[in-house]
């Protein structure tokens, strides 16, 4: 069926919000995107004059793609290398979707992202719908045909999957740039102490290299252990630097609403660090250097402003 350009417009008034619940339910803007346009061919497809609500229908299709890209994922993530990051993406991309309200930053910080691997595929979408995008528990049983109250029950279970863990301190790009600048101060300094002293006592660090760079299998626990960890990781050696592609400048940003450090080789962004800053300390550290998932946040980069960079000659 042929699509008229009143079809394209509403789809493409739509593409913003169902980018923004696909990159939650998925933790990946490539597989987003991939599923936002599966969700265009469907429309394209379909009957539209029997479509009522389009808004809903197309929700519902995109729900449903991506409840099959989770189990598939699953599947896939038992042969990954290494540790599992979601992909990060720089303020001002559209797929961080409303950012009105402090759930709906939480909803898409790295943090969140990863501890939501531990919800059930129908337990993410529960979650995500009502608390990043307002929906009612009605809305989101006809979108995965339940009754309501199922859908009251499988809310609440999420939120008790999710309920561990200290808020994190949302920041502005000046405060990111400060944060950063503090890391590393400390993280150059060799000394342990002064990254100790930034971190929590339970502070964690995550790395995902995607088994195209070396990946640690378990994540490092402990301000003592993750700080000695850190201290290794920013001695310059030329190793580290013929290991990403070249000698990396270094640059302060603000992804996924956290302060990050920004390992640039040329025009790639070859290593995003996030910082979940919380009111204690530095909580967690999610290092993300797998060249597939970081494609998006290079053309993000070459098409904004990101300011001087931190160190130039590292």
């Amino acid at each position: 069926m042929l699509v008229g350009a009143h079809e394209v417009e509403m789809f493409e008034g739509a593409r913003a919000r169902l980018e923004a619940i696909a990159y939650r339910l998925l933790g990946s803007a490539s597989d987003a995107e991939d599923v936002v346009q599966d969700t265009f061919l469907r429309w394209q497809s379909a009957d539209r004059e029997l479509i009522e609500t389009p808004e809903a229908w197309l929700t519902k299709v995109l729900t449903n793609i991506c409840l099959n890209r989770l189990t598939s994922a699953r599947a896939k993530r038992e042969t990954y290398v290494g540790q599992w990051l979601p992909e990060p993406v720089f303020a001002g991309d559209r797929m961080l979707g409303p950012a009105e309200t402090a759930e709906q930053r939480e909803s898409v910080s790295i943090a969140m992202l990863t501890l939501m691997e531990r919800l059930s595929a129908r337990e993410r979408v529960v979650y995500v719908l009502r608390e990043a995008f307002g929906y009612s528990h009605g809305e989101i049983a006809e979108v995965l045909d339940l009754t309501e109250p199922n859908c009251q029950q499988i809310y609440r279970r999420a939120k008790q999957h999710l309920a561990a863990g200290r808020r994190r301190v949302e920041v502005d790009a000046a405060a990111a740039r400060m944060i950063v600048e503090e890391f590393l101060a400390a993280a150059f300094s060799g000394k342990t102490e002064a990254l100790v002293r930034m971190l929590t006592d339970d502070a964690i660090h995550v790395g995902d290299g995607g088994g195209v760079l070396f990946s640690l299998p378990l994540p490092i626990t402990g301000a003592l252990r993750v700080a000695r960890f850190l201290r290794g990781l920013f001695e310059p050696s030329a190793a580290k630097w013929q290991m990403i592609g070249g000698r990396p400048v270094l640059f302060a940003a603000v992804a996924n609403g956290v302060p990050a450090l920004v390992l640039m080789v040329g025009e790639r962004v070859a290593t995003v660090v996030s910082l979940d800053v919380t009111d204690d300390g530095i909580a967690a550290i999610h290092t993300q250097a797998n060249p597939a998932k970081l494609e998006r946040a290079t053309r993000q980069w070459a098409a904004s402003e990101h300011g001087e960079p931190l160190i130039d000659n590292w």
